[in-house]
């Protein structure tokens, strides 16, 4: 525990710095690898500046995900945007975002399948936090699915984030370029086996 201080709402130039930098490094090399002086050495902050934004080592990661999560989500909902009102373009472009992703040099798996891995329980900070980023994932497929003619699209939107969540898994364990595509075939295949 670095400090009792409770964490001050709203966003400054130096913590969205220090979150930055603390997601880079993270990502990179691991939640537990990367300790406290690393980043701040790395974004060439204080650690008082630490100290004014976070109570914990901990607290910063929760902030790094919830962070990562809200990222995600903007990227997701314009991306949906643009794809227009047709529910399959729609299905589609959400994939399309994923092959984006695992095509691009800085993919090094699924960073909150990672933070899970690190924090195996399930009552941590951490734990939930990734929790509820997943739920929100699967929460947009269920909204998406709701524009095909399915009677419950809630099974089927897990079972589409299910393959995702597959396929993450295994672009980086195995450097499979196609599993994502996989998973898209499949995710249609669920959609027409559903209506």
């Amino acid at each position: 525990m670095l400090n009792q201080r409770k964490p001050r709402d709203g966003s400054t130039p130096k913590r969205d710095l220090l979150i930055a930098t603390a997601f880079r490094l993270f990502y990179r090399e691991g939640f537990h690898a990367v300790g406290i002086d690393t980043i701040l050495a790395e974004a060439q902050l204080a650690k008082m500046t630490l100290y004014h934004h976070f109570a914990s080592k901990e607290e910063l990661i929760v902030a790094v995900l919830e962070q990562r999560s809200a990222l995600v989500k903007e990227k997701v909902q314009a991306i949906l945007k643009e794809a227009g009102p047709s529910p399959r373009k729609r299905l589609l472009a959400y994939f399309a975002r994923y092959e984006a992703f695992f095509s691009s040099k800085e993919f090094n798996g699924c960073p909150f399948i990672r933070a899970v891995a690190e924090y195996p329980d399930i009552d941590t900070p951490v734990h939930q936090a990734v929790i509820r980023h997943k739920q929100s994932d699967i929460d947009t497929l269920q909204e998406l699915l709701s524009g095909f003619d399915i009677a419950d699209p809630k099974p089927v939107a897990h079972q589409i984030a299910l393959l995702i969540e597959g396929a993450l898994v295994s672009a980086h364990t195995f450097g499979n370029t196609s599993a994502l595509a996989h998973a898209r075939n499949a995710a249609l295949a669920l959609v027409k086996a559903a209506h």
